[in-house]
């Protein structure tokens, strides 16, 4: 149940698979497990295939920050600079996670990267609660100094922005 509750259904089904065959004669356990055996195989058709283009782990990587995943959106925006270790988006998301972390100076080193490759970062960065914890200091000031609101910017938007 507790790998049910945590969405981790791949390893539920593999729990309550081995319920029922150590189990065979309860039957009221094994009604319950048959059920809940059924709910992890149906979530594991349909969460969606796993991302194979740049943009793909970045719309993954977002989802991931989204849902609270930050070492999942942290391994899919690696997975992005390891093909391109200039890409401005997956830099950006790095220096998203770092900031929610308390991480201050790897959060503005990554978001200094990618204001160098994008300027548009930026402007991004200026209106992203996420680096709330971020506003005083006087590296973020200027990266995001004379940024106009973001209006073409690539990033992927997130829930909670403005």
């Amino acid at each position: 149940m507790q790998a049910l509750q945590r969405h981790a259904y791949r390893d539920g089904a593999v729990r309550f698979r081995t319920l029922l065959e150590r189990f065979p004669s309860e039957r009221a356990l094994l009604d319950r497990g048959r059920v809940y055996l059924e709910l992890c195989e149906r979530e594991l058709r349909r969460q969606p295939a796993a991302p194979n283009t740049i943009e793909e782990h970045l719309t993954a990587a977002t989802a991931a920050l989204n849902n609270g995943d930050e070492a999942g959106a942290e391994r899919l925006a690696r997975v992005v600079l390891a093909d391109d270790p200039r890409h401005d988006l997956a830099l950006y998301l790095l220096a998203v996670i770092e900031a929610r972390r308390g991480s201050a100076d790897t959060a503005l080193s990554y978001l200094e990267r990618a204001v160098e490759i994008s300027p548009e970062a930026g402007a991004q960065a200026r209106f992203d609660g996420d680096f709330e914890s971020l506003r005083e200091t006087e590296t973020f000031r200027r990266l995001t100094a004379n940024s106009a609101p973001p209006t073409q910017y690539r990033r992927l938007r997130r829930r909670g922005e403005r």
